[in-house]
């Protein structure tokens, strides 16, 4: 990885509040929960900040914050289901049209990318991407 998740993690997290209005006072709670603990109170943290992500789905710094832990939980508890959340937190974050830093998106995809090598999907072959591309489209 070409930058640290945990430090990229506390910008975007400081970048949030101005998104996150009155729930940025649950955000700190849960962040300190999440940062200082380990095992179940943790993860129950974690869990917690992801549910507070699905109510300010415009929220990109959290989002992106929410995605740079996520890694932090692979790197804590590598299974499946963390590779899972990581993939489509980020697919969610990449198709999103609102301005973000060029910085931002390299280092998400590079997580995306990280995410699926997790679960086993690598990089399209040529051969995948050949079909693609010459696969007719609507209206061709």
């Amino acid at each position: 990885m070409r930058f640290d998740p945990a430090l990229a993690a506390q910008d975007a997290f400081g970048q949030s509040e101005p998104e996150l209005g009155l729930d940025w006072d649950r955000a700190i709670e849960l962040e300190e929960t999440f940062s200082s603990n380990a095992g179940a109170t943790a993860r129950q943290a974690y869990e917690n900040l992801l549910t507070l992500a699905q109510r300010h789905p415009d929220a990109h710094s959290f989002q992106a914050f929410c995605i740079y832990i996520t890694w932090q939980q692979v790197t804590e508890e590598t299974i499946a289901r963390h590779f899972e959340t990581g993939v489509k937190l980020c697919e969610t974050y990449l198709a999103s049209r609102e301005a973000r830093t060029t910085q931002e998106v390299e280092q998400i995809e590079e997580l995306y990318g990280s995410f699926r090598a997790g679960l086993g999907l690598e990089e399209e072959d040529e051969m995948q991407i050949e079909y693609k591309r010459d696969t007719p489209k609507g209206g061709d």
